[in-house]
């Protein structure tokens, strides 16, 4: 019968080793992503709903965390990274998640899926680059999102920020990015509930000036662009001048730091409200007051800095709105309509509006001229017609200078034998030689070539006296007979 082989102590050692060491390193691995237990006691503060593990040497989240955990801050610790595992359960009640100076550079496109009733996100002061498509997509509650500080040179345009249906803050300064995102504004593709975008102290070399301008007040009193490279001009001049004048806080609160780079050997930095007084010499800038004509539509726009504010109207002399003046009409947008114009409707037209937090008036002049928009056209046509006019006389006028027949003996087509320098209107007309008359007795004086005043009085000169007296002028006349034609061909008419 043979022996039963029995391992001995060593060799039972190495096998638990290796059928269970496996099993210790994963559990070990793991935890480096999972975390901790919570511990209230040493690494977090815990009141009520309230947690609080602040500056205490993370490098991943505590879990499992309550489920009625309302408020969590883990910033000022060493969480790199934020996967989608950080929490495995859902945690329905928590609106608010610091996570700020973590030097946090990787967030898991699932990091959110957990945390969908986030209403307040702080990034900030991390190491992020970029921030990919669809990573806020689930967040559909947040309100403000923070992520100044960061290394984010690139945004996605269509989809970075998809899903946020109900953002109103979104800050973006202290970053790398170059290009100004307009889309997050601009009608059609902007965040309908966005009122505060910052995107100062970036790396932006370019704005679309019109559009910037085409936007309501509301979105502009909170667009911050300040401490950018921009290349200083009168367009951006205007910006902020315009804004500055329309008491925007954009620009208010930042006064001295909307700045811009003055081009030349060496660059300089100037602030831009400086550049009409000392450097691009740009014009002034005004607001304007409204301009119409006789029965014509107008509307004056209530532009606040408040969006959905209550606005009321009072007209010309201080006179309340009232369903009697059918030519003033406040539409749905709290805006005036007014029209036909009459002649009376000239004067300050004022707009109050009014919210919870903000009470602002606009005011408004408005110069309606004596006249209608048909009267001016009428002008606008006789003044081209006349103009018309005067081009076709100036044409005419070097026509007959330069494409006149010539006359002289010089042209080769022409005999001057046969030319009669008295059957030239030309000469006829202009000419001191209009009133010659061939006679008999002259003839034979010149060879047959001679001319004489046919006038009644030899004494005249185109109906003039003439000074020297009847044998004087008849000397000179002999030598006017002999440049004739040279003087009637170089002499142009004048119609």
């Amino acid at each position: 019968m043979g022996r039963l082989y029995t391992p001995n102590r060593s060799v039972l050692r190495r096998s638990v080793f290796l059928l269970v060491g496996p099993l210790l390193w994963s559990q070990h691995a793991s935890g480096q992503f999972i975390g901790g237990p919570l511990d209230c006691q040493k690494t977090c503060v815990c009141a009520s709903s309230i947690i609080s593990c602040s500056k205490g040497n993370l490098t991943n989240p505590p879990t499992p965390l309550p489920k009625y955990t309302s408020v969590l801050d883990l910033s000022f610790n060493s969480i790199s990274r934020l996967r989608a595992e950080w929490t495995p359960i859902v945690l329905s009640r928590l609106h608010t998640l610091l996570l700020s100076h973590n030097g946090l550079f990787f967030l898991s496109s699932e990091a959110f899926a957990h945390v969908t009733r986030l209403r307040y996100l702080d990034l900030s002061s991390n190491r992020l680059r970029q921030l990919d498509e669809y990573m806020f997509e689930p967040l559909e509650n947040l309100e403000v999102l923070l992520l100044y500080k960061n290394s984010i040179s690139q945004i996605d345009r269509s989809a970075a920020f998809s899903g946020l249906v109900n953002l109103q803050k979104l800050y973006l300064s202290h970053n790398l990015i170059s290009r100004f995102p307009l889309e997050l504004v601009k009608d059609r593709s902007r965040i309908e509930t966005l009122t505060l975008l910052d995107v100062s102290s970036n790396r932006i070399k370019a704005l679309t000036f019109h559009e910037l301008q085409a936007l309501p007040a509301w979105i502009k009193n909170g667009l911050y662009f300040h401490n950018n490279p921009l290349p200083c001009s009168c367009d951006l001049f205007n910006v902020v001048a315009r804004w500055h004048l329309k008491d925007l806080s954009s620009v208010v609160d930042f006064k001295d730091e909307h700045t811009c780079i003055l081009a030349g050997q060496p660059k300089r930095k100037v602030v831009t409200l400086e550049l009409d007084k000392a450097y691009l010499n740009c014009s002034e800038v005004k607001i304007m007051d409204r301009e119409a004509y006789l029965e014509q539509f107008v509307v004056l726009d209530c532009d606040t800095k408040q969006r959905d504010m209550v606005k009321t109207w009072t007209l010309p002399g201080n006179i309340p709105m009232s369903p009697a003046n059918k030519s003033a009409i406040i539409l749905p947008d709290g805006n005036l309509q007014l029209g036909p114009l009459k002649e009376d409707d000239s004067g300050v037209y004022t707009c109050h509006a009014t919210a919870d937090t903000l009470n602002q008036t606009l005011c408004f002049t408005l110069v309606v001229f004596n006249s209608t928009t048909n009267a001016n056209s009428e002008n606008l046509k006789t003044a081209y017609t006349t103009l018309i006019a005067c081009l076709i006389s100036i044409v005419m006028v070097f026509v007959y200078l330069y494409l006149t027949p010539c006359r002289c003996a010089c042209c080769p087509s022409q005999d001057p034998e046969k030319d009669d320098p008295l059957g030239s209107l030309h000469s006829s007309t202009v000419s001191d030689t209009q009133n010659y008359q061939e006679t008999e007795s002259e003839k034979g004086n010149e060879g047959g070539r001679d001319f004489a005043y046919d006038t009644k009085d030899p004494l005249e000169q185109n109906g003039r006296l003439n000074p020297k007296g009847e044998e004087e002028w008849k000397g000179a006349n002999k030598k006017r007979k002999a440049s004739i034609s040279s003087v009637s061909s170089d002499t142009p008419m004048m119609v």
